[in-house]
């Protein structure tokens, strides 16, 4: 910028600064001090991000227009477009210079692949976010980005990586000595929903525990929220399907004072799941509930596995009223959805599809949808869930005649159980 502009060294310095200090700054032996970087570019007629970074204003603008829109894209549910948007940011030469913009839009592009079910690509991008943070300098972030990171894992199916990386996360985290935050409670809330899918339950009561103690020490609504929202999956999976209930409706009300357009569907649905399970003459308005559910996930950045969820409980629902076509029909769309993913979700649309195939009579489909979602719970260690996926299918397999394979599968929901 000197030299364009034909000044010497001398002429720039003068008179606040020593034409030595400018030789020094331009052979990079000296760094300059904010103020002094404010007073070149001012000398220069420049802006400071361009003496920093060599990128112009213009180009920056660009960027972050081009990112705005990915954002919002992403944020109404138009997962595709966001992605397109983020890998144009992420492309341009300029960001090797901005790494404040690159990470917001490696986070971005991340979380647009998590929405459109490219879970290894997600992982891929949130594991080179991680590079780049500290938990020290950036608590919130780290814990955020570690988030996300551990839930990709989760919906893969490959839970014990989830919780290895969100139990490393929030250890360094808490090393760091500083107070428990939404973020932290967030990532511990990631790491129970893995517990609770392996079949954990013990250690995920513990846990679940914990997490509400430190979110009413918070008292936010946002970490309450998700502290009671884990709880009721808790509760569920040891039977306690009222206070699941009870505890989702905690849930459902903390987040009605935030605005989280990803987290009110997901959890509207969760509600009304728990809702058919305690009250299966209420099944109509838990239907009702589920379609605005669904309807709020296709414009906002709910992933393919939110919405397949929604889906699958849908189908319960319509099983509850007796129609099993439909269910038929929802829960293959869900597997249709998630034919990219191995974790928990697909294992649990292939169980609701046997269940609605068995009850239309087509035993021998339903048989091999139950086979398949047991395929999927043993590769991912889910144990306990995998047993009571062997033992609903011998029970189909014993009325379906076939006592050989009822053994076998009694024998290995045993296995499953460690008996």
């Amino acid at each position: 910028m000197r030299l364009r502009k034909q000044l010497s060294q001398a002429q720039l310095a003068w008179p606040e600064l020593s034409d030595s200090y400018v030789s020094l700054i331009e052979s990079g032996k000296r760094t300059p001090a904010p103020s002094m970087v404010a007073l070149l570019a001012r000398k220069l007629g420049c802006s400071e991000s361009y003496l920093l970074t060599g990128v112009t204003e213009e180009t920056i603008s660009g960027l972050r227009e081009t990112l705005g829109y990915a954002e919002i894209a992403l944020q109404n549910g138009a997962a595709a477009e966001a992605r397109i948007r983020f890998a144009e940011v992420l492309t341009d030469p300029a960001l090797a210079d901005l790494p404040a913009l690159a990470h917001e839009a490696r986070w971005g592009h991340a979380l647009a692949l998590e929405a459109t079910g490219a879970l290894e690509e997600a992982i891929s991008d949130l594991e080179l976010a991680t590079e780049t943070l500290s938990p020290l300098s950036e608590p919130e972030r780290w814990a955020e980005v570690h988030t996300a990171l551990s839930r990709c894992h989760r919906e893969r199916g490959d839970l014990a990586h989830s919780i290895r990386v969100g139990e490393d996360a929030l250890d360094q985290l808490t090393a760091a000595g500083g107070p428990w935050t939404d973020t932290m409670v967030m990532l511990g809330s990631t790491i129970l929903a893995a517990y609770e899918q392996r079949g954990d339950l013990a250690y995920a009561r513990q846990l679940a525990e914990m997490l509400i103690e430190r979110a009413e020490a918070i008292g936010s609504p946002r970490a309450l929220m998700a502290a009671y929202w884990n709880a009721a999956w808790v509760a569920d999976l040891r039977s306690e399907a009222r206070e699941a209930l009870r505890l989702s409706e905690r849930a459902i009300a903390l987040l009605g004072e935030e605005d989280d357009p990803r987290n009110l569907p997901r959890l509207r649905a969760v509600y009304a799941h728990f809702l058919l399970r305690v009250h299966p003459d209420q099944a109509e308005r838990a239907l009702e509930l589920m379609h605005r559910a669904e309807r709020e996930m296709d414009s906002s950045s709910a992933s393919t596995v939110d919405i397949a969820y929604c889906l699958m409980y849908q189908a319960r629902a319509e099983i509850v009223l007796g129609r099993p076509i439909e269910a038929a029909a929802l829960a293959r769309r869900a597997t249709d959805m998630l034919t990219d993913t191995a974790g928990m979700a697909i294992a649990e649309a292939y169980t609701v599809l046997g269940d609605a195939q068995v009850r239309l009579g087509l035993r021998e489909e339903g048989v091999a949808a139950f086979s398949q979602a047991v395929e999927y719970l043993e590769k991912m260690e889910a144990h306990r869930p995998a047993a009571r996926a062997w033992f609903d299918l011998a029970e189909l397999l014993g009325a379906a005649g076939q006592a050989d394979g009822q053994k076998a599968a009694f024998q290995r929901a045993l296995a499953c159980m460690g008996l």
